[in-house]
């Protein structure tokens, strides 16, 4: 599952790439402004912070939400606490598009994460042109040198990081290039298993120094608050924002000190 899902993003970028060069992209960054500093956003603080996800669909449980605007949404999720935005812009698996993120970058000053499978630079670069502040990197699918180059290169346009982990190794990895953001995924990439103590199991190992963050797994105020007490600094929603009331959600996930 995981393999396709990166063949087919890497796919739909070669498509892309028939018609904006990187040299079009990279005259589009040139007139843009910084990107927000998402380590600064997401430091630790005395409540858990919140990244709100635009999800439309999921390979495991098809539709999710009719999302007619991405703008709209951002704004709502903003507007309810939300400390940083998450635009899923795989199309085949979720629904999502280059265009959602440009539509969220329009309507809010808050970060933007690019959700994506990527494993190539000219992604990063697409992330940067649509308004991204930060993109993720999943090592489940990048060896080290690959992650490294993705890495530098994403800081290199002024991006941030989240770093993906599911396994001790993957943690071992991102605490060897410094990582500054590191996530643990408590859904399994390749059979879409979800499992909240996952979290609680591997997140003793991650570096002090690091932003901790949750994904996957919240479907209530009490799944976050065990996020919580395992040291997430943020955590990651999507599912449950999307299907359910978020103005009502968001403030009382934010609560969770």
């Amino acid at each position: 599952m995981l393999a396709g899902l990166f063949q087919n993003a890497l796919n739909d970028s070669e498509q892309r790439k028939l018609q904006i060069s990187e040299s079009n992209l990279l005259e589009r960054i040139a007139s843009l402004p910084s990107p927000i500093d998402v380590y600064s956003a997401l430091s630790p603080a005395s409540n858990i912070k919140l990244i709100a996800e635009i999800k439309r669909r999921s390979p495991s449980k098809g539709f999710l939400a009719d999302i007619p605007s991405a703008a709209e949404l951002a704004k709502i999720y903003q507007d309810s606490g939300a400390h940083a935005i998450s635009v899923l812009t795989e199309s085949s698996g979720f629904g999502g598009s280059l265009e959602d993120l440009v539509a969220a970058r329009s309507a809010v000053e808050v970060p933007l994460l690019r959700k994506d499978f990527i494993s190539t630079q000219y992604q990063i670069l697409e992330a940067r042109a649509a308004g991204a502040d930060f993109v993720l990197l999943i090592l489940a699918h990048l060896n080290q040198g690959e992650f490294a180059d993705l890495y530098k290169f994403a800081h290199s346009l002024g991006l941030g990081v989240l770093v993906e982990t599911h396994t001790t190794t993957e943690i071992e990895r991102a605490k060897d290039l410094g990582a500054e953001l590191i996530g643990i995924n408590t859904r399994n990439l390749e059979n879409f298993q979800t499992d909240l103590a996952l979290y609680e199991k591997m997140a003793g190992l991650l570096p002090a120094t690091a932003i901790k963050v949750a994904e996957s797994s919240v479907k209530n105020l009490l799944d976050v608050q065990r996020y919580r007490d395992a040291g997430a600094d943020v955590v990651l929603v999507g599912e449950a924002l999307v299907t359910g009331e978020p103005s009502t959600l968001i403030p009382q996930f934010t609560s969770v000190a």
